[in-house]
């Protein structure tokens, strides 16, 4: 069975059980596929609202993008609160923008109910990269207070910015005591260990071959199968494998993470007093925050294709020391990456194929978005799908360029607009 790939979390994480390989057939009132946030937030709502629940997980829980982000818990969507206001109306942008909020919610209540330990710390920092930016920011909170009363936001200009983060490279920013941070893997691993508490089967090494979301639903894997009333699709970039009906609403992009040896407490907290997650404007972003034990994990610059490059430290560096010139040298104790399914327009994927839920398509707002997306499944499932029809009914549309072009064409529109970053 396949390990956790290397990195500061897989070093870190906290004791997990081995799940057995799926063996035979078994029958369940829903089969979750998929061991990441998702598949997990909807295995333990199901449970809890008297559903028998098996999960399959082809690797490990929390193999893929949930056990390798960057811990960033960002409130919302990709899409600003003053972008859902002017596509959608008052009325679809306000219920769309308490969703966002509630996320953050979700989460934090399921870190407390099972007692998970995963490093949460409070705050988030959105560093602007241009005077523009910080203008935007400004508008933003007034679309906000708004759309969803105070939430208590700061608007920083460039002059206090040392009091959130040690770099010249910002104007100002927007500050969010609703966002945070995490071990991403430990909370994973935490949501397992209450799944499997509460009466779900968990089954790792068990890819999902093939899947009928017919009646009964069906997954085959390769030893064994599962048959079910419903079915729940949550794999993210890897959904079309499983399901080749997605593979063009969907675009893998390879994000890759650096964490610094120990900086020790007080240098730690030199760089990032206000000891938030901190993430930038531009859309080619860095992204970064402190560890539980003083390393500042960093993650800088996009790839698009799914080779590594020659050096993970190597390749994230000379974004590390851009914002941190005073880090230049340090030694960097850990590197990885990992796949990050982004849609042509940002916005996640909700939607029903026969008897099978499926989200996806986070774009890299998917550590609050995944929690809530289990749930409102499970509230669907129940018969209440409102809320769930709300995501379903956000907009989407293909790739294009068709099988040979798709990918070409997504890399110059990245690349075009990494230019508009430095313009």
């Amino acid at each position: 069975m396949s390990e956790h790939a290397p990195s500061y979390y897989a070093a870190t994480a906290n004791s997990a059980p081995r799940h057995p390989a799926l063996a035979g057939e078994v029958t369940a009132d829903v089969v979750v596929v998929g061991g990441g946030f998702t598949g997990l937030s909807a295995a333990l709502s199901a449970v809890e609202a008297g559903y028998s629940v098996v999960l399959l997980e082809a690797k490990r829980i929390g193999w893929g993008a949930s056990g390798r982000n960057g811990g960033q818990m960002i409130p919302g969507m990709r899409w600003s609160a003053a972008d859902l206001l002017s596509e959608f109306g008052e009325d679809r942008a306000r219920a769309l923008v308490a969703l966002g909020l509630e996320a953050s919610k979700r989460v934090r209540t399921r870190i407390a109910r099972h007692g998970v330990a995963c490093d949460l710390r409070d705050g988030h920092f959105h560093a602007a990269w241009k005077p523009a930016h910080l203008d935007t920011m400004k508008r933003e909170c007034e679309v906000l207070e708004r759309l969803a009363g105070s939430q208590n936001l700061s608007v920083v200009e460039r002059a206090d910015v040392p009091h959130y983060v040690a770099s010249e490279a910002y104007h100002g920013g927007l500050y969010d005591p609703g966002g945070g941070h995490l071990h991403p893997l430990n909370y994973a691993l935490g949501l397992a260990d209450a799944a499997l508490a509460a009466g779900v089967r968990i089954f790792e090494g068990s890819p999902a071959t093939a899947m009928d979301h017919g009646t009964p639903v069906r997954v085959t894997t390769p030893r064994g199968t599962v048959s079910a009333r419903m079915g729940v699709l949550a794999c993210d970039s890897d959904v079309g494998q499983i399901e080749p009906a997605f593979r063009s609403a969907m675009m893998p992009i390879a994000n890759y993470n650096v964490a610094t040896a120990p900086l020790g407490e007080a240098a730690a907290q030199a760089l990032i007093l206000s000891n938030a997650s901190i993430a930038e404007s531009r859309f080619v972003l860095n992204y970064y925050r402190l560890t539980a034990d003083n390393r500042l994990l960093f993650g800088g610059g996009e790839k698009y294709t799914p080779t590594p490059p020659p050096s993970i430290p190597g390749f994230v560096r000379p974004f590390m020391e851009q914002i941190f010139p005073q880090l230049r040298g340090v030694p960097i104790d850990y590197g990885w990456g990992g796949m990050v399914g982004v849609t042509l327009n940002r916005l996640p994927q909700f939607g029903r194929t026969g008897n099978t839920f499926y989200a996806h398509g986070y774009s890299g707002h998917g550590v609050l978005l995944t929690t809530l997306a289990g749930e409102l499944i499970v509230e669907a499932m129940r018969g209440t799908a409102e809320r769930f029809d709300l995501m379903a009914a956000l907009p989407r549309q293909p790739f294009p360029g068709g099988r040979l072009l798709r990918h070409p064409l997504h890399v110059a529109g990245m690349l075009w607009y990494a230019l508009k970053d430095r313009l």
